[in-house]
């Protein structure tokens, strides 16, 4: 269905419920990397339920709204570069977060059981669009639309510099709580936000020269084969494809018996898997250098560990680097390894290295060979309630060439991989994907 028919009913601005404090907060060096000025959209679609009243689920989701703007009040500020053209920092003034109802006569809860026609097809389920993030926009919208069948999608986007996933995700959960009235009060909330980016600010000296650490994410790489033209030239058609865990455990086996590696992760095989294949359903020149960039949480890996409830941009970046002729031929197991090594790669000495070059040299990927992942299917997306039970889609609003691993409903082993792939290649990329021996 085509989202021409959806009609916005009322768009508003909605400001913290309490007074909040008048400040300039700064914002970390990883919050202000170039390559996280843009917006994090997120889609749930819940199923419709007898008996539910619209009208009062839609008051207390504004109602809710306010009242977590109130321990979040960053969220209703604007973000600029600071004077000195460092780094970045947050206006806090209030100034409120934009909230927009709207209704659609033709979409229903089914139309989300598949992938996308086209990158684009949902865009109006969250139609404020934030071009610039620098430029006075809000840092949280949150559209709610009433399906045809009675259903509910609620898009939510955030500024990337202000938050992360994980962040983000916490942030969803403490306002459907409100919203259900879970929790009644703001002191009874589960995440207790915490801002504290001066803990990933540049510190003391590590034990070797922090530029003895190199970081592969932030090279370039020779581009062969005309890679950024094709992906910004040709049409991207939109995938999404399940692997339940008796595909994952045998994409183990078959990783584990080529290596001498004990165990892989889930996410390890799984990311080596879709990597290769569509390395390989984009028939790239062999010598082509290509990398696997996805994300690492740092919380945990720095020391002293970031407080629970800290929701600034919390990790690096982990990088798999190899060429297309190893990549394709040497198998699964090979790429798993890759992926595991990059993890490893990341404690506190090369988390503070990350944060001297892009706090000194402004560094930033490159897109050429590059498939980026992103596993959103840890955040705990699916657990947010907001009175219509848990959600039943959860995805991003325009598919992308960036690929995402995403919960699916009530199947708590499986994950959704979606992945917007040149149309040349789609065909071949899903048979790929599709066959775990492949």
């Amino acid at each position: 269905m085509a989202t021409s028919s959806v009609h916005v009913k009322e768009a508003i601005v909605i400001k913290p419920s309490s007074p909040t404090p008048t400040r300039l907060l700064s914002l970390s060096a990883l919050d202000s990397q170039l390559f996280l000025r843009f917006t994090i959209e997120y889609l749930l679609v819940f199923k419709a339920r007898p008996g539910l009243d619209y009208g009062s689920i839609t008051a207390r989701v504004k109602s809710a709204l306010a009242n977590i703007l109130v321990p979040y009040y960053p969220l209703a500020g604007r973000v600029r570069a600071k004077p000195d053209g460092s780094n970045l920092e947050v206006i806090c003034r209030g100034q409120g977060a934009v909230f927009i109802e709207a209704i659609s006569d033709s979409i229903t809860v089914n139309d989300f059981d598949k992938a996308p026609r086209y990158v684009t097809q949902w865009r109006k389920l969250l139609s404020f669009h934030v071009a610039d993030v620098l430029q006075g926009a809000p840092l949280l919208v949150i559209q709610l639309t009433w399906l045809k069948d009675g259903a509910a999608s609620l898009s939510v986007c955030f500024s990337h510099c202000v938050c992360d996933g994980i962040g983000s995700a916490e942030f969803l959960n403490s306002f459907a709580s409100l919203a259900t009235g879970q929790d009644r009060v703001i002191a009874d909330l589960k995440y207790k936000p915490v801002w504290d980016r001066h803990l990933l600010d540049s510190i003391e000296p590590c034990y070797r020269s922090l530029s003895s650490l190199s970081h592969p994410e932030f090279n370039r790489v020779p581009d062969l084969c005309g890679f950024s033209t094709r992906f910004s030239t040709e049409r991207l058609a939109p995938t999404s494809i399940i692997i339940d865990k008796r595909r994952q455990n045998e994409l183990k086996r078959l990783a584990i018996s080529t290596t001498r590696e004990p165990a892989f992760t889930s996410f390890e095989v799984v990311a080596a898997h879709v990597w290769r294949s569509w390395a390989r359903a984009l028939n790239l020149p062999s010598n082509q250098i290509l990398k696997l960039l996805f994300s690492i949480n740092i919380r945990k890996r720095v020391k002293p560990s970031l407080p629970n409830g800290y929701y600034g941009n919390a990790f690096v970046l982990g990088c798999a680097q190899t060429s297309v002729k190893d990549l394709t031929e040497k198998g699964i197991g090979y790429a798993s390894m890759l992926i595991k090594r990059a993890k490893e790669r990341v404690d506190n000495e090369y988390v503070r290295s990350v944060i001297e070059s892009v706090s000194q040299s402004r560094m930033s990927p490159d897109s050429v060979g590059v498939l980026i992942m992103s596993q959103w299917s840890r955040l705990g997306l699916e657990r947010v309630d907001i009175g219509m039970g848990k959600p039943v889609h959860v995805g991003p609003i325009c598919s992308d060439r960036y690929c995402l691993i995403l919960p699916v409903f009530n199947q708590t082993d499986s994950v959704k991989v979606v992945v917007a792939v040149p149309a040349s290649g789609v065909d071949k990329y899903e048979i790929l994907v599709k066959s775990p021996y492949s």
